[in-house]
């Protein structure tokens, strides 16, 4: 008897043992799993995790009527919370540091250097649409019907697109989701940045080459592209191949916002003088998705022509051609239309797709990953006939007299907006 107790008891101390020492090897284990909340964001030391598990926003939470009176769009993926690494901006890249403070009218963001001199940028998941609220909608008290309308942008699109862009050999900015907690790095934004998602990725503009493209002498915007071909007149050539390419790429994705400020370009150095490469940012309105009563009025073609559904057939081309095309490819043949829809169609295929939206959690693919991707599949089998109606539109519009929208400080003549290419 005396025997079989011993021999319990020692089990039982084994046990113990080996529960003890698992428990100690990984003391913070527990804590990664963490769901970040408004309850508790600011009561967690972050410095001892490695990631947590956040949502993008649950502002967009509906009703029934809601969704009848402004629509489902993806307000399940922005309130569903998802695991994602946290990110002190001193250990990555080589240690980053502030440059200054951006974004547009939505999006917060911080420009970041290396010691390098490769400029990234952190760009808020969440957005704040409230500097787009006419005051015609404060009055009428309508204001929140705006502010909602971010739910028709899929809050993890950029993710995906990097990977379909991929696949038809188009540079990306390489986003990378992170959570960005309070830190001595962000110092004088802590309070208005810090414990926040954002979108981590290479900037659009700097002088150090980032990419895979050789002879690159920096990387410019739309509007010091503008002056710089007014400054070297015939040696600095569009890559208008390109261009179409990506435009058509927007066209598979649905992504319809696509003005001049969103564009960035790979100034390469050539033997005879300079060939700029597009390189596409801001993939906030990938797969917009529009229903409802109201969303539907307003994206009406009558309404807003630019706003356009993403969904298997595309209603109105017209909607999509915007003057940045007029500016950099009026002229171009169609021929390159066609040659750049066939390339799409054979190198996006089946496996690409089903690769890209693979890269989304499980949790968010299962909520309209199916839908999405069938959308996808559907442009691109459509992809030739698109091609020819965006260039018959394109070809029907006037020449531009007036700066790009979005470029309106280039101290450019006015006669360069012409024709970028005719000079």
């Amino acid at each position: 008897m005396k025997k079989i107790l011993l021999v319990f008891f020692g089990l039982v101390i084994l046990i113990l043992a080996i529960v003890y020492l698992s428990l100690w090897s990984h003391p913070a284990k527990a804590e990664t799993d963490i769901v970040i909340g408004r309850e508790n964001i600011d009561k967690i030391d972050f410095r001892h995790l490695d990631s947590v598990t956040v949502a993008a926003s649950t502002m967009y939470e509906s009703t029934l009527l809601k969704e009848i009176m402004q629509g489902e769009q993806y307000r399940a993926e922005w309130a569903e919370p998802i695991k994602v690494p946290v990110v002190y901006l001193d250990k990555i890249h080589g240690g980053l540091r502030i440059i200054k403070k951006g974004g547009g009218k939505q999006t917060q963001s911080l420009r970041l250097k290396n010691e390098k001199g490769v400029v990234y940028t952190l760009r808020s998941v969440a957005k704040d649409p409230t500097p787009l609220i006419p005051d015609w909608a404060n009055t009428l008290g309508i204001e929140n019907i705006i502010v909602d309308g971010i739910s028709a942008q899929h809050p993890y699109g950029a993710m995906a697109v990097a990977r379909l862009a991929e696949a038809i050999d188009l540079p990306h900015t390489h986003p990378r989701l992170v959570f960005i907690p309070k830190q001595e790095g962000l110092g004088e934004f802590t309070a208005a940045f810090g414990n926040k998602l954002y979108w981590l990725e290479y900037e659009t503009e700097g002088q150090e080459n980032w990419s895979d493209f050789k002879d690159i002498v920096a990387l410019i915007d739309t509007e010091e592209l503008q002056e710089q071909k007014w400054a070297h007149k015939d040696k600095l050539h569009i890559d208008t191949q390109a261009l179409v390419r990506n435009r058509l790429f927007d066209i598979v994705i649905g992504d319809w916002d696509r003005h001049a400020k969103q564009w960035g370009w790979f100034l390469q150095k050539k033997e005879e003088g300079y060939i700029a490469i597009p390189l596409a940012s801001d993939r906030d309105n990938a797969f917009f998705s529009i229903d409802g009563l109201l969303p539907s009025i307003i994206a009406s073609k009558n309404v807003q022509p630019r706003l356009r559904p993403f969904q298997k057939e595309i209603d109105y081309m017209p909607g999509l051609v915007y003057p940045f095309d007029i500016y950099f490819l009026k002229g171009v043949p169609q021929e390159v239309f066609q040659t750049e829809a066939e390339y799409i169609k054979t190198h996006l295929t089946d496996a690409a797709i089903d690769g890209a939206l693979a890269s989304w959690p499980e949790e968010i693919y299962q909520l309209h990953g199916k839908e999405i991707k069938e959308i996808i599949k559907a442009r691109r089998q459509h992809l030739e006939r698109y091609a020819l109606e965006f260039h018959k539109v394109l070809e029907s519009k006037e020449f531009l007299t007036e700066p790009l929208k979005g470029s309106d400080d280039a101290e450019v003549p006015l006669e360069l907006h012409r024709c970028f290419e005719c000079l």
